[in-house]
């Protein structure tokens, strides 16, 4: 078993409960992304066991972290949401320096690959500029919100595989994310269970996908993931601070998640 997995799956957890930050940008900082893609799809193989070791940690850090953290999370966007927010953006643009190293920019990338990190920043950018409200928790149950709940977990997933896409921002575009997070709050275990389901399988089809173009198309691929990632800093600014006092927070907390990032990069890619 790979128990540093469980403090890997904790960041990624904890991460997925916001929406605008995506898990797969934490997997990409932590140099587990292809390991993660790789491991996803052989579990479905007949060599699934030696996939266990690698993903049960990280599953019980990433469930564990689900449930702990949602109503911290939710505290902190009630009470200091532009802190916590110019934290995340810390962290973002700290890790693009590790995506570049990792994908050999400075050697391998040619136009076509500055061309598709800028499509993948314009994506993540206009996914940003989509209006969400709030929305509402749902409460009248029935068969067809089962059904929604388990397509919405679907799509959510889906994008939360993919760097940069978060899957809570898609739940939220698709309005079920209040309903989640209450029911993951309050252990309402039908919505958690129907969801989560939805969320398996899109984890399943997606990964297939990004391994096809991870083994066929490395450098084009992480182009690609790049501009996600960058593109995302457009979901997660929050604007410029109104008071003296909020902008020296919130500067604070940038350089502490610039500091998370690069203490994570060197601990990953050492």
């Amino acid at each position: 078993m790979e128990w540093k997995n469980i403090y890997r799956g904790i960041l990624m957890g904890a991460t997925e409960v916001i929406p605008g930050i995506s898990s797969g940008t934490i997997a990409l900082l932590l140099g587990i992304y292809e390991r993660l893609i790789e491991a996803i799809n052989g579990f479905f193989s007949k060599d699934w066991r030696k996939h266990l070791g690698f993903l049960i940690p990280l599953g019980i850090g990433m469930v564990a972290a689900v449930f702990a953290f949602a109503k911290v999370i939710e505290w902190l966007f009630n009470h200091h949401p532009m802190p916590t927010l110019f934290f995340f953006l810390g962290l973002i643009l700290g890790v693009l320096p590790y995506l570049l190293y990792k994908a050999g920019a400075k050697n391998s990338f040619r136009l076509k690959h500055v061309g598709m990190m800028l499509l993948g920043v314009i994506i993540i950018a206009t996914l940003g500029l989509l209006s969400v409200g709030e929305g509402v928790i749902i409460t009248n149950i029935t068969p067809k919100t089962y059904a929604f709940l388990f397509l919405s977990g679907m799509i959510g997933s889906s994008a939360m595989i993919l760097p940069g896409i978060s899957g809570s921002f898609m739940l939220l575009v698709l309005g079920v994310y209040p309903t989640v997070i209450a029911a993951v709050s309050n252990l309402h275990f039908d919505i958690i269970i129907v969801t989560g389901l939805g969320i398996a399988i899109g984890f399943i089809i997606m990964s297939r996908v990004v391994g096809y173009f991870l083994r066929n198309h490395f450098t084009i691929t992480f182009a690609a993931a790049i501009g996600l990632v960058g593109g995302s800093v457009f979901v997660v600014f929050p604007g410029i601070p109104q008071t003296v006092g909020m902008f020296f927070v919130s500067v604070l907390t940038f350089f502490a998640g610039l500091l998370t990032a690069y203490i994570l990069g060197r601990i990953e890619y050492k």
